[in-house]
């Protein structure tokens, strides 16, 4: 299989910026069809995503920093950096901050579109 795609290397703070807000800041990092891996950063009373079910790929979460809620199933796990977190497909999950700023990798794998989401806000 041929990959038409080019290497990527950012350097700190680098990334195509889809949301900046004092609250809330979003950049891609890459965009392939087999992944899409995203920075995110949220503030203190910035509400994460709803509970949420992707169907036709697995979202992965890294945290870089802070403390950040991940609902997994209806259960709720605290967690700090250095925190991996895999969901595969079919099972419903949601982050929210704990009272802090956060800032976290997020993989989406295979990308079946998920970056236009990401684009519109």
């Amino acid at each position: 299989m041929k990959l038409d795609e080019q290497p990527v290397l950012l350097g700190p703070g680098e990334g195509e910026t889809t949301t900046d807000r004092p609250e809330r800041s979003i950049q891609i990092l890459c965009e392939f069809p087999q992944i899409i891996v995203s920075r995110f950063r949220y503030e203190p009373g910035e509400e994460g995503p709803d509970p949420h079910v992707h169907h036709q790929h697995a979202d992965a979460f890294y945290v870089l920093e802070g403390e950040v809620e991940f609902l997994l199933d209806g259960e709720w796990h605290r967690v700090g950096p250095g925190t991996f977190l895999s969901v595969p497909p079919n099972v419903e999950h949601g982050f929210r901050p704990c009272g802090s700023s956060f800032r976290l990798l997020n993989f989406h794998t295979p990308n079946v579109g998920f970056i236009r989401r990401l684009r519109e806000g």
